[in-house]
């Protein structure tokens, strides 16, 4: 193409044509200089420099259409002496795929041409180059089929291409490149193979379009597959190139999202050996068994090499379009390391007549070296440069298993239907062949297009120049002959429902290694329910340690970043992984010392009774007559309610026995220690009575001793029927002592009422100690105050002792230490008392007489 600058109203004129970055660089120079020296020309020729780069294969036709296929991998430059012009460097190691991309290319252009529907009277010529893999190469190619084949173009530059639209390149980075360089001439690129998100920018690349989905969708698809695996911990190696960094950085932050840890990224170019050497030692370091591999088919082939002399093995290799059913992949000892992988190919389509055509057709009619016409030394430079493509004259094997050509031929077919509305075809009358199409006219008509090609594939171009996301994911497997095989194991499909999109059958899966067995990738194991996700220090969110959950807490799932904090009533069993209600605890009848208590209780009432039923024998005698036998009688009445109120405190507690235990406690009590306190009165009084002139046994007889027993105890109902009034206790799940278990208790309600009824017992223990302290020398042969004041200490020092045993203990303890302070006082009250009686009248009853009891006062 002829680049024109325009200087003081004249324009200059010239025809670059670049084998090499040395001829780029004296084009720049010689540009330079005509800005410089503001060269003026009334009618400036465009001239080429350097010699002409002649196009690989090539037809003449109405409209054009340019490709550039790296049909050789491998370019060796001439030498630089700069003493001598340089010679075209040299291009070895056909590439089967991309020489099968410029085979289909002419196959659709000659379909089109056959055609009598689609561009019916209009042909359609090419011009395909060879790149050789090199961005150098690429650049003199891309400018030659911008330029033509002319030395000169006539008397001046028309600006225009004679290349209405270039297919190619395959690789994302020259493809930039390309797009970079064709943009400012509106020459649209359609790519089959470059994949890179980079060109989904309209942005900076507003002509280019590609019949392969961007790798947006196959990055992120790549991440769901590992996602579905359950691989939590993989590798990941890239090429260091807009195709590899693009794709990976995708990648990178969709795992992110996932919850996927990558354990190292590391990336290569195809010249870099060292920084090869160095990724492969990363690999072999690492401890993830999932490697995501987003690799160029070359830098693959390299990394694979290295792979097999350093002999690491056990690897799930994840692949990308780009090598995964790539043939160059297949050696000896490839599937040693690649066996078993898993990756997403370009969906294989079956396109009918093109395996019979390059065995046959494309060698007479399409291939140079079987022409004879036009310049000879041109046909015979490309023969002796391209005999090793004559080897693949009559193999077809490998057709069914080329993926991109699909790409090429939907990419002519687009073209092919751009024109055709361009040129406002129709099938019996033809197409306006007198309308001259401009590239950007393509661009726009390839924006609209819409079609379905012969295999039943819908073609249409997105916002971003892309058709739409379909993969296929495939499987490295070998079949009983040894042979390796791409098995179809599922698909990718983004114009699908999202829930829809992507399908997996596991079952057909053979892992690394042709196990049957899905491989493990984690940094740490599992965390199992009743432990929970500790990050390790310094290493990614995957790394962790299994931290069980602390008591009352739980995780009832795998891998809880959490536990879960019980419910109040609730606490976790002995694995952490579910709550159970707390175990309730209180004093019950069936354990061993509710039993034991409410055995020392029972005979309690027992003794009780015995020495009642003992009294009431021996009623007349003097002995149970002496001190008011009423007062005994209701002494013994009381204590035997004092072992039943034990009682009420064993066993769950209700309401109303919580109501009923400290109200029956309370006022058995008190009607105890009246009694006491009234016998005490009597001693005194009965002394008292002795003395000469004292009539005080009328002021304290048998009705006095009885109403002051009942108004003691009435101030005891009236203090406990206020207490039940106004806050009475109740039954109390006591969560605070004890985390793991409920305490059931009695609560008191008002510890004001409890202190009063307590205090109240107290207040008439001392006083009836005191006094019967004071009566304990009265000159009596049988002073029962020594008695009762041994009693009321024996009372006061359990009730005293009991405070702070009844603060302290917990749980059911508490309730057992008042249980045990209720008999001990009740044992100390009936042993301190009734005792010394009991003893005289069963075994010294020659004592029980009125004479004895008396006598003492006699002889004084």
């Amino acid at each position: 193409m002829c680049i024109k600058v325009q200087i003081a109203y004249q324009s200059i004129c010239i025809w670059p044509q670049l084998n090499s970055f040395f001829q780029m660089s004296i084009f720049i120079c010689t540009l330079l200089l005509f800005f410089q020296l503001h060269v003026k020309a009334e009618k400036p020729l465009c001239l080429m420099m350097g010699d002409s780069k002649y196009p690989l294969l090539s037809k003449d036709g109405d409209v054009t259409i340019g490709a550039l296929f790296p049909v050789h991998s491998i370019e060796t430059l001439p030498s630089f002496k700069f003493t001598q012009k340089p010679q075209l460097s040299s291009c070895s190691s056909v590439s089967l795929r991309d020489f099968r991309m410029a085979q289909i290319m002419i196959f659709a252009i000659e379909e089109i041409n056959r055609s009598e529907s689609l561009l019916p009277n209009v042909s359609i010529g090419y011009q395909i180059y060879d790149t050789c893999g090199s961005i150098l190469s690429s650049m003199g190619a891309n400018m030659a089929l911008m330029n033509g084949q002319e030395l000169a173009s006539g008397d001046r530059c028309n600006g225009q291409s004679p290349i209405h639209a270039i297919i190619g390149e395959t690789e994302s980075s020259n493809t930039v490149i390309l797009s970079r360089t064709t943009g400012p001439f509106k020459i649209p690129v359609i790519s089959p193979s470059a994949s890179c998100e980079c060109l989904s920018n309209r942005k900076d690349y507003p002509y280019f379009f590609r019949t392969i989905p961007s790798d947006y969708h196959q990055s992120r698809a790549l991440a769901y597959l590992i996602k579905h695996f359950g691989w939590s911990w993989v590798g990941a190696v890239n090429s260091d190139n807009d195709y590899g960094n693009y794709g990976m950085a995708i990648f990178l932050n969709t795992v992110e999202k996932e919850g996927i840890c990558v354990e190292y990224s590391v990336k290569f170019q195809r010249k870099e050996p060292e920084k090869l050497k160095n990724v492969v030692a990363t690999i072999k370091k690492g401890t993830a068994k999932v490697i995501v591999a987003f690799l160029t088919n070359f830098e693959m082939n390299n990394l694979l090499d290295q792979i097999i002399i350093q002999n690491i093995t056990g690897l799930q290799v994840i692949g990308v379009e780009a090598w995964i059913t790539a043939d160059s992949m297949i050696t000896s000892n490839s599937f040693h390391v690649l066996g078993g992988s898993i990756g997403f190919a370009v969906k294989k389509s079956y396109i009918e007549g093109f395996a019979d055509f390059v065995i046959k057709e494309f060698w007479e009619t399409a291939f140079p070296c079987s022409q004879t016409k036009g310049n000879s030394s041109q046909y015979e430079l490309i023969c002796n440069v391209y005999q090793d493509l004559l080897v693949l004259k009559s193999n077809n094997e490998d057709v069914p298993e080329q993926r991109y050509a699909s790409n090429v031929y939907k990419s002519v077919f687009a073209v092919a239907h751009s024109l055709h509305n361009l040129l406002k075809c129709k099938e019996k009358e033809g197409c306006e062949t007198d309308l001259k199409i401009q590239p950007q006219q393509v661009v726009e008509a390839l924006k609209k297009v819409n079609f379905t090609i012969k295999m039943g594939d819908h073609v249409w171009f997105d916002s971003t120049g892309a058709v739409v996301a379909q993969y296929e994911v495939v499987n490295w497997q070998q079949d009983a002959n040894g042979s390796i095989k791409f098995e179809p194991v599922g698909y990718y499909d983004a114009s699908l429902p999202p829930d829809q999109r992507f399908v997996l059958n596991t079952e057909n899966i053979i892992w690394a290694g042709g196990q049957l067995e899905k491989p493990r990738s984690v940094c740490s194991e599992s965390c199992p329910p009743g432990t929970r996700k500790a990050a390790q220090k310094g290493r990614p969110v995957c790394c962790y340690d299994c931290i069980p959950c602390a008591e009352g807490e739980i995780s009832n799932e795998t891998d809880s970043n959490n536990c879960k904090q019980c419910p109040e009533e609730y606490w976790s069993n002995a694995e952490k992984n579910i709550c159970v209600l707390k175990a309730v605890e209180f004093l019950s009848f069936t354990e061993v010392m509710g039993i034991v208590l409410v055995f020392f209780s029972l005979f309690g009432v027992g003794i009780t009774v015995l020495v009642a039923v003992l009294f009431y024998s021996k009623k007349d005698t003097p002995i149970v007559k002496a001190n008011n036998s009423e007062l005994s009688f209701l002494l013994l009445l009381s204590l035997i309610f004092c072992f039943l109120c034990s009682l009420t405190f064993i066993g769950q507690p209700t309401e109303w026995s919580c109501m009923l235990r400290h109200t029956a406690f309370g006022i058995t009590f008190v009607l105890c220690i009246s009694c006491v306190l009234g016998k005490t009165i009597v001693v005194i009084m009965a002394f008292k009575a002795t003395l000469p002139g004292s009539n005080v046994m009328k002021w304290f007889g048998p009705v006095q001793q009885r109403l002051s027993v009942l108004v003691f105890t009435l101030i005891q109902i009236f203090i406990c029927v206020l207490w039940l009034t106004i806050s009475p206790p109740f039954p109390y799940k006591n969560m605070k002592y004890y985390k793991e278990k409920i305490i059931l208790e009695c609560s008191l309600g008002s510890t004001l009422g409890f202190s009063a009824v307590l205090g109240y017992i107290g207040l008439l223990a001392v006083l009836c100690f005191i006094m019967a302290f004071l009566a304990r020398t009265l000159p009596d042969k049988f002073n029962e105050a020594k008695f009762i004041t041994f009693s009321m200490l024996i009372f006061c020092a359990v009730w005293i002792t009991f405070i702070p045993s009844y603060v302290s203990s917990p749980g059911k303890l508490t309730v057992a230490v008042e249980i045990f302070a209720i008999l001990a006082s009740s044992f100390g009250l009936l042993f301190c008392i009734f005792a010394p009686k009991c003893y005289i009248i069963m075994c010294k009853p020659e004592q029980n007489t009125k004479q004895h009891m008396m006598g003492k006062i006699y002889n004084k």
